[in-house]
C-alpha cells in the first residue's frame, strides 16, 4: 500500500470527469422537466440508476483529486478542512438562493397565469399548509423542494469529507468496509435525517449515498497517484457489461422486465434477502441502482477510446459545463421550475418542449462560458 504522505503525482487533467459531469447536469435538467420527448433519451430509461448517482460519484472523485494533498502531508491539514467546509457553505448558499427563486417562479405562475399547479406539488404546498414549519425547515435543510435536493446531500458529504479523505489515505479498506456496513444498516433500521415539518426523512439519504461518495473519493485518490482504484480485469469487465445489458433489457423489454421482477421476488421470498437487495428505491440507494451506476462507471473508465472521445471538440461543450458544475446546477434548478411552469400554462407541443430544453441548455453554456471568460480576464489582469 502506498505511503499516505508520499508525493502525489500531477497527471494531466482527465477530460472524462468534466465531460460526464456536464452530461449529468444536462440529463438532470431534462429529467426535471418531466413529460417531454427528450426525457426518453436520458440514461434513466436504459438502466436502474440515473444522472444523480453519476453526479455524486463524480463529486467524490473530484474531491479526492482536489483535496487529497492537504491530508497527505502536502499542505496544512486545517487549510484543507477550511476549503472543504467553505465549499459546503457555498453549496448551502446556492441551495437556499435557488430554493427561494423556485418558490418565486411557482408563485409567479399562480399569480400571473392563474395556474396553481406548481404551488400544489414538489413540496411547495407546505408553504401555505404549514407556513411556520416550512420557514424553519428550509434554512435547516429539513424541508427540501422537489428537484432541489441534491445540493443538501452534497453539502453534508463535503462536511464529512475531511475525515473521509484522511481515512481513505490511511485505512482505505477499513473505510470502504465501514461505508458499506453503514449503507446496509441504514436500510435495516430505516435511519434518515429528519425532514421537518414532514414526518419522513430526506429524499436522498446521506447515510446511504455516502457509499457512492466514498467510492468516488477512493477512485480520485488513486487517480491522483496515477493508479486505478479497481484495476481493469477481463472477467470483471464481462460481469459489468452483462449487468448493463440485462438492465437495458429489463427497462426496454416488458417480457424481460416481468421475468426479472419475478426473479427478484423469489430472491426476497425464498432467500430472505433484505429489501435493499431487491428494491429500486432511490432515497436509500438500493443495490440494483448502486450496482448499475458502478458497472456503468467501470465500463466507461476501462476503454481508452472513451477518454479520447472526451478530449474531442464534440465533447468540449459538456466539459465546459462540467468545469462550472455548481453555478450550472443552480441555474438548472431555477430553469426547471420555469420550464415546468411554462408547460402548465402553454398548450402541449413538441416545439414548446424543444424550446424549453434547448433554451435551458443554451443558457447553461452561456453561463459557463462567461464564468470561464471572467476567470481568464482576472488572471490576465493579475499578470500585468
Amino acid at each position: 500500500m502506498s505511503d499516505p504522505v508520499a508525493a502525489a503525482a500531477k497527471p494531466a487533467r482527465d477530460p472524462r470527469l468534466d465531460v460526464f459531469r456536464g452530461l449529468s447536469l444536462v440529463m438532470i435538467f431534462i429529467n426535471h422537466v418531466p413529460g417531454t420527448i427528450y426525457e426518453h433519451l436520458t440514461t434513466k430509461n436504459f438502466g436502474f440508476s440515473d444522472a444523480a448517482e453519476g453526479f455524486v460519484l463524480m463529486s467524490g472523485i473530484a474531491a479526492g483529486l482536489a483535496y487529497m494533498r492537504y491530508f497527505a502531508g502536502h499542505g496544512p491539514y486545517w487549510a484543507g478542512v477550511a476549503r472543504l467546509w467553505r465549499r459546503a457553505w457555498q453549496l448551502y448558499m446556492v441551495h437556499i438562493v435557488t430554493t427561494v427563486m423556485a418558490i418565486g417562479v411557482a408563485a409567479a405562475t399562480a399569480l400571473w397565469f392563474n395556474d396553481f399547479g406548481m404551488m400544489q406539488q414538489l413540496q411547495i404546498e407546505k408553504l401555505y399548509q404549514k407556513p411556520l414549519g416550512f420557514l424553519i425547515g428550509v434554512p435547516l435543510l429539513g424541508h427540501q423542494l422537489g428537484y432541489a435536493n441534491i445540493l443538501p446531500l452534497y453539502a453534508v458529504l463535503m462536511i464529512a469529507a475531511p475525515l473521509l479523505i484522511w481515512l481513505a489515505l490511511r485505512f482505505p479498506r477499513a473505510l470502504l468496509a465501514a461505508s458499506v456496513l453503514l449503507w446496509f444498516v441504514v436500510s435495516l433500521f430505516w435511519w434518515n435525517i429528519p425532514n421537518y415539518p414532514n414526518r419522513y426523512g430526506w429524499f436522498l439519504n446521506p447515510m446511504s449515498w455516502q457509499l457512492l461518495f466514498v467510492l468516488g473519493l477512493l477512485t480520485g485518490i488513486a487517480m491522483k497517484r496515477g493508479q486505478r482504484f479497481v484495476p481493469v480485469k477481463g472477467w470483471l469487465l464481462a460481469i459489468c457489461t452483462g449487468w448493463l445489458l440485462l438492465t437495458l433489457g429489463v427497462t426496454q423489454v416488458q417480457a424481460i422486465s416481468d421475468r426479472f421482477g419475478h426473479g427478484m421476488w423469489l430472491v426476497k421470498e425464498y432467500l430472505y434477502a433484505p429489501w435493499i437487495v431487491t428494491s429500486f428505491d432511490k432515497g436509500f440507494l438500493t443495490l440494483p441502482r448502486l450496482a448499475h451506476a458502478l458497472a456503468l462507471a467501470y465500463v466507461l473508465s476501462a476503454f481508452p477510446a472513451v477518454r479520447r472521445a472526451c478530449g474531442s471538440a464534440v465533447a468540449a461543450p459538456f466539459a465546459l459545463l462540467g468545469r462550472h458544475a455548481l453555478p450550472v446546477f443552480g441555474m438548472g434548478v431555477v430553469l426547471c421550475y420555469a420550464a415546468n411552469g411554462a408547460r402548465l400554462v402553454l398548450p402541449p407541443s413538441i416545439w414548446v418542449d424543444t424550446l424549453l430544453i434547448a433554451g435551458g441548455i443554451a443558457l447553461f453554456l452561456i453561463l459557463a462560458w462567461s464564468k470561464e471568460a471572467w476567470a481568464r480576464a482576472e488572471m490576465a489582469a493579475t499578470l500585468r
